[in-house]
């Protein structure tokens, strides 16, 4: 009734109060709806706490055939979402990315299912020991905007490799493509198996919140501390996949050529809307404009014109394009030299949320691009006179989620690795190690909390439970009190000296 009065109003406070109510109702019953869903998922996990590996291996076949089968789908649902997204883009690092890791989690799920045997010492004999690998129960996902089927189906893939039921919460900023998950998921799935939770802020603030056996939060270091907090009133353990300002060292023996086309890659990858793409570049002082040439050369080459080129993402929405504009302009104002890089000379100041590949000249640590996380296409470059001194300048900084180093020079290299600290490196590549299905992803200290991918994906969903099995016959008694010479004898004979 209360909705149906205010809709008769023609003024634009009414209008507004509409949507509020619309909105505040479609947000209750969102909250209310993951808590039934969560009820019911924790109680079919207790009806069956230890799914066999047929029983996995045909959950993940099951969602492998429904990507596949919505794959044109999916593609265009995202373009919806960014407004033009390449569609090569989205079967590289969408579809083919997870299909990839399905693939990896069943051909090797029957292995890491193995109760592993460990070793008995003599105290404890007769006995055997071994580590039992239990699914943890129901997991929570919470889902950026920027890859939002690779880091949604990416993590359930090992979460219902582990034999976990989850619930997923998607980004409100990628609608088309949140609410087809979600068709398309309840279609395959039962609600109690898998779930897809969509709304705004306030239905993702409520999904932290609540008891889950596990929860992994992609996203901000910001929101990242808000989520481990939130988590903190249930004791949830939590994987934390942040990010930060990832830096790529050239070192100065470097072909530059080479150098510059794998970073110009990484940075363009997405329009820079990667968590691992490269935020800023550390440059040999004399090499600065070889640099910037290469890259004019190498943009170019890549992406010949830009406005109409399905090749290169937009800017998700206008909210994230005018924070990257601002920064452009707050460099620039504080002295910054800004290079644009738009080969073509197009008009791109409207009728478009594309944006230009940016490199910053002489930016300082005032400036925001220098502050925060850039996650867009622009690319500040710091030039430095030592290998040590662009190391001292990492190592000054909160830990990033990547780094990436670009020469050849072994020793240089190994220099390098055991002088930083990155959630993961690439030597002369950047971003491609996310993609190997071996190699677990995560972060360290303000880009993240704990892996996933690989092995280390079902060991992060999985509880190592140790088991300790005795035979009839007691040798622990030992131990037991009165105590005499003998334990005595024993324990200096056999374990302190």
């Amino acid at each position: 009734m209360q909705r149906q009065i205010f809709a008769r109003k023609s003024d634009v406070g009414a209008t507004i109060m509409v949507a509020n109510v619309v909105e505040l109702t479609e947000s209750k019953r969102e909250i209310q709806h993951l808590n039934q869903v969560l009820s019911a998922q924790k109680q079919a996990f207790r009806q069956n706490p230890m799914p066999t590996a047929n029983e996995r291996i045909e959950n993940l076949n099951r969602l492998k055939k429904m990507i596949l089968k919505y794959e044109d789908e999916i593609c265009e649902a995202i373009n919806t979402d960014f407004s033009s997204r390449s569609k090569d883009e989205t079967l590289i690092a969408e579809i083919m990315s997870v299909v990839s890791g399905i693939n990896y989690c069943i051909k090797n799920l029957r292995k890491w299912m193995r109760p592993e045997k460990r070793h008995v010492n003599l105290l404890f004999q007769p006995a055997s020991a071994k580590v039992v690998y239990q699914p943890k129960g129901v997991v929570g996902i919470v889902v950026p905007w920027n890859y939002p089927v690779f880091l949604s189906l990416g993590p359930l893939c090992f979460a219902m490799a582990a034999g976990n039921r989850a619930m997923i919460k998607m980004s409100e900023f990628t609608p088309k493509t949140s609410e087809f998950l979600k068709k398309i998921i309840s279609e395959t799935f039962d609600d109690n198996m898998i779930n897809v939770v969509t709304g705004e802020a306030d239905v993702a603030q409520e999904f932290t919140k609540k008891p889950f056996d596990h929860l992994l939060f992609t996203g901000s270091t910001t929101v990242g501390s808000h989520v481990m907090r939130a988590a903190a009133d249930n004791l949830t353990p939590v994987t934390l996949e942040l990010g930060g300002k990832s830096p790529a060292i050239i070192a100065p023996d470097a072909p530059m050529h080479d150098a510059v086309d794998r970073v110009c890659f990484g940075k363009s990858f997405n329009a820079g809307q990667t968590c691992v793409a490269p935020d800023y570049v550390l440059c040999p002082s004399d090499q600065v404009d070889a640099f910037v040439d290469s890259y004019r050369d190498t943009f170019a080459r890549l992406y010949p014109t830009i406005k109409d080129n399905t090749d290169y993402t937009a800017i998700v929405d206008d909210r994230q394009y005018q924070r990257l504009r601002s920064w452009i302009e707050d460099a620039r104002a504080k002295g910054a030299e800004v290079i644009e890089i738009n080969p073509a000379n197009e008009n791109l100041q409207s009728g478009t949320r594309k944006l230009p590949l940016h490199i910053v000249l002489n930016p300082t640590d005032d400036m925001t691009i220098m502050q925060e996380e850039i996650f867009g296409p622009i690319l500040p470059v710091i030039t430095y006179n030592s290998m040590n001194e662009a190391i001292n300048h990492i190592n000054d900084r909160p830990r990033p989620l990547a780094l990436y180093y670009f020469g050849y020079n072994v020793q240089e290299q190994e220099h390098v690795l055991a002088k930083t600290h990155a959630g993961g490196v690439c030597l002369n590549d950047a971003i491609m190690h996310v993609a190997l299905d071996d190699l677990p992803f995560g972060g360290i200290g303000p880009s993240g909390m704990g892996a996933y991918h690989g092995h280390e994906g079902f060991l992060t969903f999985s509880h190592a439970k140790s088991v300790l099995s005795k035979p009839r016959f007691n040798s622990g008694k030992l131990a037991y009190a009165p105590y005499g010479k003998t334990i005595h004898k024993m324990i200096y004979k056999f374990f302190i000296r």
